[in-house]
């Protein structure tokens, strides 16, 4: 039987799409920004 497609790996996804690595970036900026003033309580996953 096949895997599947999806094999998460915590330390790239947050690499990838967590907090620093949204910070280091003008968009990542403004996607944190959009997020607070949205009122998410979470504004990055992983």
């Amino acid at each position: 039987m096949k895997k599947g497609t999806y094999q998460p790996h915590r330390k790239p996804r947050k690499r990838k799409i967590g907090f620093l690595a949204r910070s280091s970036s003008a968009t990542g900026r403004a996607v944190l920004r959009a997020r607070r003033r949205k009122g998410r309580k979470c504004l990055t996953t992983a």
